[in-house]
């Protein structure tokens, strides 16, 4: 074997390489990073949609309805008059929507599939 075959199938190995590296890259964009992206994107909408008498769950699984909304927090009154100040990006769940969504029965259940 000759210098320049070594060389040259040294190249050809390296061109792979970073082939496969690439589409790992391409692989994590996809599958990891812009799902997350875009959960984030909704998450941030849902706390702009936020409005007076929403009860809501933080993230620390406290269950209570929005009384007062700031420009970075909320008054959560998780009941007897007592009030909670937290940060809007602490709330996780809207419980109102998961109250007021219509009940599926088996049969409409069934009907859709």
């Amino acid at each position: 074997m000759t210098i320049t075959t070594v060389i040259l199938q040294a190249g050809g190995g390296g061109m792979q390489s970073l082939i496969m590296m690439g589409l790992i890259v391409v692989v994590f964009y996809f599958f990891m990073i812009r799902p997350q992206m875009k959960k984030q994107k909704e998450h941030k909408k849902f706390i702009e949609e936020l409005k007076l008498n929403d009860k809501v769950v933080t993230t620390a699984g406290i269950h209570g309805r929005i009384v007062e909304i700031g420009e970075n927090t909320l008054m959560i009154d998780v009941g007897s008059g007592t009030k909670i100040k937290f940060d809007k990006t602490a709330v996780s769940l809207d419980a109102s929507k998961v109250v007021n969504a219509p009940k599926q029965t088996n049969a409409a259940a069934e009907e859709k599939k």
